[in-house]
């Protein structure tokens, strides 16, 4: 038995290599994968070379970046966190053959998992499977920009994820699978208001089919739209809260020019080339904001034994099945079969092809 796995070989290549598949041992289990989604950032950061884990050394104790050998050097050959397979094979009673679950294991027709160290996250079965390819780590990442938000009014003490968003105003930055589905989390937890400001139009036609609202950032000021729509007092204009999905300098400028003073940008972006143009001497200063970053390797201090990432899968799934029937029309945008994988990625990453969310099918 051999498994076909994806593998960023050098800059801008990228292959599909067989291996031989790991023999089933006590304790273990095999998936064979049905739909492997793409993740347009990450991903494409090691098909660029922009991934900085590929030119320096990541110090995990100190949480710094230093010259020397890199973390993940070429050829990468674990490229993807967004799988959903079927358990074909299984030497142990926690998981079931049949099955389907969403897992983190990359791109590949099929893995032998140890259920100790890995997380599967089995699917209902009133859900699309194709769906579930957020359910494991995308949709996480969104539900914890949630729980940031949250944790900045309430600290530790944070019952419900809508507890940062519930009755506020909020603005989502960027309408890529992150902004949207944080949008619809912040729409499904009682956001009083929810606005996606993008400045691609097909972006936007995504978002507004999905029920969003939207702005476009190049039209009017959006900032003077939305603060002189969302008044609190005098003086006290704009958003309660604004998620940042979009690596961009211009984006992050954006996101504070929206909030209204002491008020929070909750950043979920991956700034590839950094953020050189952002103005920290404007509307940073001036109004007091405050800029927290929601990376998925950790939730808010404190927060840990409550929120585990057992339980962000659990919202995810709940948000996954309120809109399933919208999410699957117009927001994955293709699905294309895994042997196309290493063209798909490459036209991805030199921007000869343009998907909101493209799913690969094994």
């Amino acid at each position: 038995m051999r498994d076909r796995v994806v593998v960023v070989a050098a800059p801008g290549r990228v292959e599909l290599v067989e291996q031989a598949a790991a023999p089933l041992r006590p304790g273990t289990f095999r998936v064979e994968t049905l739909f492997s989604g793409v993740s347009a950032g990450t991903e494409l950061s090691y098909v660029k070379g922009t991934n900085p884990y590929l030119n320096a050394r990541w110090n995990a104790d100190l949480g710094l970046f230093e010259p020397g050998e890199a973390s993940t050097p070429y050829p990468v050959t674990r490229l993807g966190y967004m799988q959903v397979g079927r358990v074909v094979e299984s030497a142990t009673r926690a998981v079931a053959v049949g099955t389907v679950g969403a897992m983190t294991y990359g791109h590949r027709t099929g893995w032998l998992a140890d259920p100790v160290a890995e997380r599967f996250v089995a699917l209902p079965d009133d859900l699309d499977p194709l769906l579930g390819v957020y359910v494991a780590h995308m949709g996480p990442i969104c539900a914890n920009g949630l729980l940031h938000a949250a944790a900045d009014l309430h600290g530790a003490d944070v019952r419900s994820l809508g507890d940062g968003v519930r009755g506020r105003r909020v603005a989502v930055v960027g309408a890529g699978v992150v902004a949207l589905l944080t949008a619809l989390l912040a729409r499904r937890h009682g956001a009083a208001s929810v606005v996606v400001l993008d400045p691609t139009p097909q972006r936007r036609e995504v978002a507004e089919a999905l029920g969003l609202e939207t702005l476009d950032p190049d039209a009017d000021d959006p900032a003077v739209v939305l603060k002189t729509r969302w008044a609190h007092t005098a003086g006290d204009r704009g958003a309660d809260v604004v998620f940042q999905c979009r690596g961009q300098a211009w984006a992050l400028q954006l996101a504070l020019r929206l909030l209204r003073p002491q008020g929070t940008v909750i950043d979920l972006a991956f700034y590839q080339g950094g953020a050189d143009a952002v103005r920290l001497g404007e509307e940073f200063h001036h109004n007091g904001l405050s800029l927290r970053c929601a990376q998925i390797g950790r939730v808010p201090r404190g927060l840990a034994p409550s929120w585990d990432r057992e339980r962000l899968s659990a919202e995810t799934i709940d948000v996954l099945r309120a809109y399933s029937d919208v999410l699957r029309k117009h927001l994955v945008s293709a699905v294309v079969p895994f042997d196309e994988a290493p063209t798909l990625l490459t036209d991805l990453a030199q921007r000869r092809r343009h998907e909101l969310q493209v799913v690969l099918a094994a």
